[in-house]
């Protein structure tokens, strides 16, 4: 709708995770090291949590993307799975088989190891890596921990990474999920990003998405949206694409702050933009609740009872 206007070739702030968009913040830096180093390791588990949008699934994506050719990745999109349907999606994903879709879970098992050890034969490794795995149930959980058993005398034939919010650690405080939480070699937890990282990380989307006629946010109007979005990424993207369509609607050439205030009025779940010059009301009932004290307590006083 307002490409054109703005000199955009592609929407700047989609909610779908596209690497051609991948920001890579100091948080996304450390998470990355984290894993790379716990994959070249050969450590079982690996653990990444962060709160919701701050870009797990993207990283996830990065990390798959770096790990070819050199690995054999698998993507779990879907932690809702049984173990025998979790079974079955991994030896899918690393090209076991051939599956006939009646396989027994101790068969998926035969045929997951002779795969590993066929890519181990091949110099590559196999890396499973599981999104939103907080929704996983413990019976899943711990087929994962029974299926990191796969090894040999010297090295783990698979590795997974758990992608999770915060939540799996308190389900992993468990007792009868400690077996699992020993397993975990290397965690790392994602944060929120800062003021500047915010500022960045609007003009990085902006630029890529083709803009080549200046900054097309104001500093005020990012400064606002790093406040009211608490430096998530994915409420940072909805801010601006109200924004956006704000200023369009508007016909305006950039998003101002007063295009970022309404942006942020119309989401719910961002941080309420307060200031005073946005809220002259607040400042004036304020002003009322301040006399009405002051006369009290001159009442007081001067003997009011």
């Amino acid at each position: 709708m307002y490409l054109s206007h703005f000199g955009l070739n592609q929407t700047p702030f989609s909610l779908t995770p596209d690497l051609d968009f991948y920001f890579s913040c100091p948080g996304h830096r450390q998470a990355l090291n984290v894993l790379q180093l716990a994959i070249e390791e050969g450590e079982g588990f690996i653990k990444i949590t962060g709160e919701v949008g701050t870009g797990k699934t993207l990283l996830c994506r990065k990390l798959l993307d770096l790990l070819q050719p050199s690995h054999q990745a698998a993507y779990l999109p879907n932690p809702l799975l049984g173990p025998l349907e979790l079974h079955r999606a991994i030896a899918e994903e690393i090209g076991a088989g051939p599956l006939g879709g009646t396989e027994s879970l101790h068969e998926l098992q035969r045929l997951i190891l002779a795969r590993c050890l066929e890519l181990g034969e091949q110099g590559k490794r196999v890396v499973v890596c599981l999104d939103e795995a907080q929704a996983m149930s413990d019976v899943s959980l711990e087929a994962l921990r029974l299926l990191s058993n796969l090894e040999t005398e010297k090295r783990k034939l698979l590795q997974i990474v758990l992608f999770a919010q915060p939540e799996l650690d308190v389900r992993l405080e468990q007792p009868h999920l400690r077996q699992l939480r020993q397993r975990i070699g290397f965690a790392h937890h994602l944060v929120p990003l800062d003021r500047q990282g915010v500022c960045d990380y609007i003009a990085h989307r902006v630029q890529i998405a083709g803009r080549k006629l200046g900054p097309l946010f104001t500093p005020a109007a990012c400064r606002l949206i790093a406040r009211a979005s608490r430096g998530v990424p994915r409420l940072v993207n909805i801010l601006c694409h109200k924004a956006l369509l704000t200023a369009y609607a508007q016909g305006d050439p950039r998003v101002e702050r007063r295009h970022a205030v309404a942006a942020a009025r119309d989401t719910a779940e961002v941080q309420a933009p307060f200031s005073w010059r946005d809220r002259p009301t607040l400042l004036w009932g304020i002003g009322v609740v301040t006399l009405v004290e002051l006369a009290l307590v001159t009442w007081l006083l001067k003997g009011g009872w």
